[in-house]
């Protein structure tokens, strides 16, 4: 089969859509400023249509660089082409997240994951369906914080990645979430060690995925798009997925 009919055979399937939009309401990292949009031309008074957009890196769906976390790891653009087209393992804990908002991936629900559907293979994309981007709307529904103050959002273990880096050489990881790790363990470590870890493997991460429970659990691919800026430590992306028939 050559290029073209390749590409027309994906075509026939079904593509989804694992990115959020962009735009001043959508819930953020706290610390960081809403974007903002300025319009430089107009067509009736300029000839041509263009826009200035400031943004933080880390933004709406956004693909972390290792070196957002881990100092002498790769910028953005170091990533190779071949990095951002991966096959897509799904794991879906939906249900166990909606009765459990501090749920937390661990190396059990991995294990359970390959004796049903066999090992991962290297140079995956395992992504965590929780289900979380359906609060996308409401910015109090995503924070999802107490009366006392503390959040509670679902996330990876650290004993989870160590087994998909170490063991399986996954090449990234995705989740719905703003970060890696639950909001629990992010108290009671101090940190977002399991994030930290990740990156510190020189491997990426997808965050702020969405429509993931449209995805089966194995069977797809993923493509990850972003500008080539030089030295980035992430970007906002567009990720989607083509599922098998």
């Amino acid at each position: 089969m050559n290029t073209l009919d390749a590409m027309n055979c994906l075509k026939e399937k079904k593509w989804i859509d694992l990115s959020h939009a962009i735009h001043d309401k959508i819930p953020r990292f706290s610390a960081f400023n809403a974007s903002r949009e300025k319009t430089l031309f107009k067509i009736n008074e300029d000839g041509f249509f263009a826009k200035e957009y400031t943004f933080p890196t880390q933004y709406s769906t956004h693909i972390d660089a290792p070196i957002h976390f881990a100092q002498g790891k790769r910028y953005l653009h170091e990533l190779a082409l071949k990095e951002l087209v991966l096959p897509l393992y799904v794991i879906h804990k939906e249900k166990e997240v909606n009765e459990n908002h501090d749920y937390c991936i661990s190396l059990q629900d991995i294990l359970a994951f390959e004796a049903e559907f066999g090992s991962l293979p290297e140079e995956a994309f395992v992504a965590f369906a929780s289900g979380w981007s359906n609060r996308w709307g409401s910015t109090e529904e995503y924070y999802n914080v107490d009366s006392d103050g503390n959040a509670h959002t679902p996330g990876w273990s650290l004993e989870a990645l160590k087994y998909l880096s170490e063991v399986r050489n996954v090449t990234a990881i995705g989740h719905e979430t703003l970060d890696t790790d639950s909001a629990v363990d992010f108290r009671k470590n101090n940190g977002l060690l399991a994030e930290y870890y990740w990156l510190k493997q020189n491997k990426y991460q997808v965050e702020v995925m969405c429509n993931l429970e449209q995805v089966p659990p194995v069977g797809s691919i993923i493509l990850t798009s972003f500008p080539n800026v030089v030295n980035a430590p992430g970007f906002p992306v567009r990720s989607f997925a083509i599922v098998p028939d």
